[in-house]
């Protein structure tokens, strides 16, 4: 071999071989910290936003259909006083038993199952806020519309409701805040919400999952408030009306 090729053979030689350097990694991730933000971040789309739609799909239905059902009890029972202990009794029942066990062997390991205990929970809030909201009203108001010539249903639609607003407002908000977080339950029946990372992640061990899946079950209770209590400042402009200025 001449001189020129061994030299050129030897730099090569000496170096040895080309490797590449595919990096170590998140440590982070590699040591399953607390919360690593870039696996959230990237693992957002697929494992966490689904999971977002659905909670708040669970927490619409359990709320509109336990205030309905809550708001026609409550108008019923401040009509009828005699209806008030039947059915204060009834939704404290709904909210006392373990409604995940009680309805298992009617509906089954379903959906159904978890919107039955999550209405069943709302019902004592709302059926309490509203029936007190109601006959909170002062007596002298209602006899100023009764001396105005307002019929009982105008009386209710005109004075009644809007100034049991409030009280009405009040239950919601917590009805509202309390099925988002008994939402993440129904995921011991259904894999469904956020529970289902929440329970997956303790399965597993998974810090970062399990810490995401909360912060966004505390951030949707939050924003839902929030949302709540501007609604109740765009149906109640008299009140504002009344504050003293400042």
């Amino acid at each position: 071999m001449s001189p020129v090729a061994v030299t050129a053979v030897a730099p090569l030689a000496q170096s040895g071989p080309v490797i590449p350097n595919f990096g170590r990694g998140d440590d982070c991730i590699r040591n399953n910290g607390k919360f690593c933000l870039h696996w959230f971040l990237d693992n957002f789309d697929e494992r966490f936003l689904p999971r977002v739609g659905e909670h708040l799909k669970m927490t619409a239905i359990a709320v509109v259909l336990g205030f309905v059902i809550a708001f026609a009890a409550a108008l019923v029972a401040h009509r009828h006083a005699r209806f008030k202990l039947p059915f204060a009794n009834v939704a404290s029942l709904f909210y006392t038993i373990p409604s995940i066990a009680f309805f298992v062997p009617i509906t089954g390991l379903t959906l159904t199952t978890a919107e039955i205990g999550l209405i069943g929970y709302t019902l004592l809030i709302l059926v309490r806020n509203t029936v007190t909201g109601l006959d909170g009203v002062p007596e002298e108001v209602r006899e100023a519309a009764r001396g105005m010539g307002f019929k009982p249903m105008h009386q209710l639609l005109r004075i009644d409701l809007p100034l049991a607003v409030p009280a009405i407002i009040a239950g919601l908000r917590v009805a509202t805040v309390t099925t988002i977080s008994l939402a993440t339950i129904a995921a011991f029946i259904t894999p469904l919400g956020l529970g289902a990372p929440i329970f997956n992640a303790i399965q597993s061990g998974a810090n970062t999952e399990f810490v995401g899946a909360s912060l966004l079950a505390i951030a949707l209770a939050l924003v839902a408030d929030m949302a709540i209590v501007l609604l109740q400042r765009a149906v109640t402009p008299w009140a504002r009306a009344r504050r003293p200025s400042t």
